[in-house]
């Protein structure tokens, strides 16, 4: 249970004023950003910003405007990887080493497709968890089929951990990749990556590591983590939408062939061959968002100047005061660990007797937001013997009175199936 103090550092948010969309709409209850984060105002004025003021295609002109746009790209890309920890030894962040691409999808899809199938052969493993959203699941289904190489399942115990016993047992020597998401986006738990990523060294495997929901809420860096590659997107934290994340070891991303090819991403063309352009543009293929990553910049610089510990720690509070609350309910069943401290943002549960929809469409008459169905995460749905489940998540923004609200709404749920 969290103590007065506690409770008292949550009770108001002194930060939903800087998010357009929650300071005109004061009565809303946003409780879905482990789907899509609101953006700040900081956000929405660098967007256009842009197009105000530096509008031109990076890249292809020697002109100011042009030069600008491109420096825009450069400058976040170094933001991006000082954020995460991408740096050299003397601190100076490796922005070469962070491709832009639409979302956390398309980045995996690029690593599956690349580095996957110019290395995968018949009779080796993929290792990834139950946990996995399908974006980390499907791309390694279908380059295994292809490859006729295995997928394999790191399966989380009944206290929803994945052991140290399990990660030995499932990463073996026929391992080439492994690929795990560091926070469940059902169940709000953190999977034990460093442990993970050692074994996976180990046994030569590479370490692909899916950030999009431990990048918005936890202090990440690369090589703290043993990451050979992370993706992650730019909508989660509070930047816009269509801006994803591939980072990546310099070597390793040298050695990928591209995943798209056309403009910008050639260094030549003749009529029979090409040659590839450095990284990252190698697998940046034609025109870029140069507005969302700017846009992304900003957002960045939003976020630090408000602290990453201060995030970290309210967002705890919040999901620590969010598990109790459910669980409090007697006609609610939180669907993962009790202990809200184990909770990164989202927490799973169910209104016994009344289907995920119909919790999230009566909820939404109380215009309390939340997520309901199978959060693209099948498998482990299946592993946890449920069909759908409904998902409240937090950021930082929100406060104590957005979860007695959601509180009072599933009360009403409960009446309207039960009259009681």
């Amino acid at each position: 249970m969290l103590d007065s103090s506690q409770l008292a550092a949550i009770t108001a948010s002194p930060y939903k004023k800087d998010f357009p969309l929650l300071a005109n709409n004061p009565d809303l209850t946003f409780l879905d950003s482990a789907a899509t984060s609101q953006r700040p105002r900081a956000v929405l004025d660098a967007q256009r910003r842009f197009y105000e003021t530096m509008n031109a295609n990076p890249l292809r002109g020697l002109y100011s405007l042009s030069v600008e746009a491109t420096q825009a790209i450069e400058d976040a890309r170094n933001h991006i990887a000082s954020f995460i920890g991408a740096v050299d030894e003397a601190g100076n962040p490796q922005g070469n080493e962070v491709v832009f691409t639409r979302n956390t999808s398309e980045s995996l899809n690029l690593v599956a497709r690349t580095l996957g199938a110019s290395i995968l052969k018949p009779g080796d493993e993929v290792v990834i968890s139950i946990m996995e959203h399908h974006s980390n699941l499907i791309p390694w289904q279908q380059v295994c089929r292809q490859t006729g190489a295995h997928l394999v399942y790191l399966r989380a115990n009944d206290d929803f951990r994945i052991t140290q016993d399990e990660i030995e047992e499932k990463i073996g020597p026929r391992a080439k990749i492994v690929s795990v998401t560091q926070v469940s986006n059902v169940l709000g738990v953190e999977n034990p990556i460093r442990q993970i990523a050692d074994r996976a060294h180990q046994m030569g495997a590479y370490m692909v590591v899916d950030g999009a929901q431990s990048v918005p809420h936890l202090k990440v860096d690369v090589h703290d983590l043993g990451a050979d590659l992370l993706a992650f997107s730019a909508h989660k934290l509070g930047g816009p939408m269509g801006i994803g994340v591939l980072w990546g070891k310099a070597d390793i991303l040298n050695a990928m062939p591209p995943f798209l090819t056309g403009g910008e991403m050639i260094d030549s063309v003749t009529e029979t061959d090409a040659v590839w352009a450095p990284v990252p543009q190698k697998f940046e293929a034609g025109t870029q968002d140069a507005a969302g990553s700017y846009a992304f910049d900003a957002d960045l610089t939003y976020l630090e100047s408000i602290g990453l510990d201060t995030v970290e720690r309210r967002e705890r509070l919040l999901a620590s005061y969010l598990t109790q609350s459910l669980a409090a309910l007697d006609f609610v069943d939180v669907i993962g660990p009790l202990e809200g401290e184990r909770h990164v943002g989202a927490v799973a549960f169910n209104v016994r007797g009344v289907h995920p929809h119909d919790v999230a469409s009566i909820l939404d008459g109380s215009k309390v937001c939340i997520r309901a169905g199978h959060h693209c995460a099948q498998p482990l749905l299946a592993w946890l013997g449920q069909s759908s489940t409904c998902r409240a998540s937090v950021a930082f923004y929100n406060d104590k009175e957005d979860i007695d609200r959601l509180v009072e709404g599933l009360k009403t749920v409960w009446q309207v199936f039960n009259g009681n």
